[in-house]
């Protein structure tokens, strides 16, 4: 589906285009608050110690707590899930959110959720586009390549998904970009991003190096370097990592390469509960 449209309610803050934020709920959940929006991303709220189901048996602990709980959540203009693992959306989410919340998502996520009652599904294919309204404020979001496995592996996970959001005022400018990884490798795929947005403003990176069977399925600090240094952002943001027991990258290590690398103006760090507030040229 090419290019959906939705349109959003009265927004729910102040919806100027000079400043926005980045709250860090854990694990890949994030709220971003731009432009009048309210965005919640991968949500999700279980506890330390409780288990998450990664397929064929497969399980982790979350060695973590959310910075908030569900029922904390402000008022939600839409939701971006990259794809449909326990980590990414758990049981708490499926129970809590509103039915009707906007989503946005893989096809394959989009199907589960439908069978499980979610009604305002937006599924889409690499470099597909949904767009949303709100007052003076149009969001463009396009899905991302992204590769959650290497080789054969891929076939067996879930499909996933980055994006690119792209918030237009009235008059069609865009002041700020922002690039979600989602749990995505590093791949030859993943240079047409900086090919067709030369200019990205800020990137949240999925980092935490998932190991399962000795096989790497998210990036770890070397590849997340790489994918600073392949994709461009002027900002980065790590998140997706330390949270649970199949995370064998820690941050610490991201931070060791990123000095190395001498990227240190260009990465900023959060710990959960941390915002991240930015100021746009307009």
């Amino acid at each position: 589906m090419d290019n959906a449209r939705s349109h959003l309610s009265a927004p729910t803050h102040d919806p100027s285009f000079g400043w926005g934020s980045i709250f860090f709920v854990g694990t890949a959940t994030v709220i971003l608050r731009y432009a009048g929006f309210t965005i919640l991303t991968d949500p999700n709220f279980l506890h330390q110690g409780e288990h998450v189901h990664l397929g064929y048996g497969l399980r982790s602990a979350r060695r973590t707590d959310p910075a908030i709980e569900i029922e904390q959540l402000p008022p939600l203009d839409l939701m971006i899930l990259s794809h449909l693992h326990e980590d990414h959306f758990d049981r708490i989410a499926e129970a809590k959110l509103a039915k009707d919340l906007a989503i946005v998502t893989t096809s394959h996520a989009a199907k589960s959720l439908s069978k499980k009652g979610f009604t305002a599904l937006y599924p889409l294919e690499t470099w597909e586009t949904f767009t949303a309204q709100k007052g003076e404020a149009t969001l463009h979001l396009t899905a991302m390549p992204g590769r959650h496995g290497p080789g054969m592996l891929a076939a067996a996970l879930p499909p996933v998904m980055g994006s690119m959001l792209e918030f237009q005022t009235y008059e069609g400018r865009i002041p700020f970009r922002l690039y979600i990884s989602g749990d995505t490798l590093v791949y030859d795929q993943l240079r047409e991003i900086p090919k067709r947005y030369p200019h990205i403003d800020l990137a949240l990176f999925h980092l935490g190096g998932t190991m399962v069977l000795g096989i790497l399925l998210t990036m770890d600090a070397r590849q997340g370097v790489e994918a600073i240094q392949m994709i461009g952002p002027a900002h980065v943001i790590p998140i997706h990592f330390n949270d649970y027991t199949v995370f064998k990258s820690p941050l610490e290590d991201f931070i060791q390469a990123v000095t190395a690398a001498g990227l240190n103006d260009r990465v900023h760090y959060l710990s959960h509960g941390e915002t991240y507030n930015f100021t746009v040229a307009i």
